[in-house]
């Protein structure tokens, strides 16, 4: 299947998300795009584990996971989180069907380092069957990135991650980075296209700074395999318009030419 758009909702961004940007998904379905979303949820989650006094901290960056911290990630994720998305796209027109990884072992997972970081997976391998089912009957899936071992465990998932797997795996098009800007800018204007090097130049200088740079270094992280090109959107404002898709592309070295 062609244009498959990856979209990744990070969990700040959920609760503040427009109505124009459900539009604009539904939008995307009507200009012939597939899209996939794919959603954190680390505020509700804190949330949860600071109501019920569970206690957590961050090892490399990433959620210490132990089997009762599991319990909280996966009802936040797989639950509230999940649905209200659902919910809000079908307020939208589009039908949509939340999923977790770990149904019918759509994200297949091992350890990171379960000594280290408990019940933290990494991806092995996607069941691209199921979304691309769902996508050739013009649902919407909505994963939240819970995976599943070979043993039945369930694991968490960095959602930065779990959406450039699903997206390699689809040999997506696009991969979306929803954000609370509308891309990276200079100077007050929109780039709308950039290499990998300049992105760094870009953080050198100091024209991308402060709360961007770990939003332009997660997309860089997801510049692997086949995949040629991140975009960096809003969720305030519309992500496409007259076909086309608004924000900035990050793109390797080697997908740029001259002249």
């Amino acid at each position: 299947m062609k244009n498959i758009v990856v979209i990744k909702c990070g969990g700040s961004t959920i609760e503040t998300l427009s109505d124009e940007f459900f539009n604009s998904v539904k939008r995307l379905q009507d200009e012939g795009y597939a899209p996939v979303i794919v959603h954190g949820g680390g505020p509700g989650i804190k949330q949860m584990l600071t109501r019920l006094n569970v206690k957590t901290e961050f090892v490399d960056g990433l959620r210490k996971t132990d089997e009762q911290v599991m319990k909280v990630v996966e009802m936040v994720l797989s639950g509230s989180v999940n649905k209200t998305l659902v919910r809000k796209l079908g307020q939208a027109g589009i039908d949509a069907l939340g999923l977790s990884g770990c149904d019918c072992h759509l994200i297949e997972t091992v350890p990171r380092n379960q000594e280290k970081l408990g019940f933290v997976g990494e991806v092995t391998d996607v069941n691209t069957e199921l979304i691309l089912d769902l996508l050739a009957r013009s649902i919407v899936p909505v994963i939240a990135p819970v995976g599943i071992s070979v043993s039945g465990d369930s694991y968490n998932i960095n959602a930065d991650t779990a959406a450039s797997a699903i997206a390699l795996h689809l040999g997506a098009e696009k991969l979306l980075f929803v954000t609370d800007v509308p891309g990276i800018l200079k100077n007050d204007v929109l780039i709308e296209t950039i290499t990998e090097r300049e992105v760094h130049d870009l953080i050198a200088d100091g024209t991308i700074y402060g709360g961007m740079i770990p939003k332009v270094e997660a997309a860089l992280k997801s510049l692997q395999g086949d995949l040629q090109e991140v975009m960096i959107t809003s969720a305030d404002e519309e992500i496409v318009k007259n076909g086309k898709l608004i924000g900035t592309a990050i793109q390797r070295e080697e997908k740029v030419t001259v002249g």
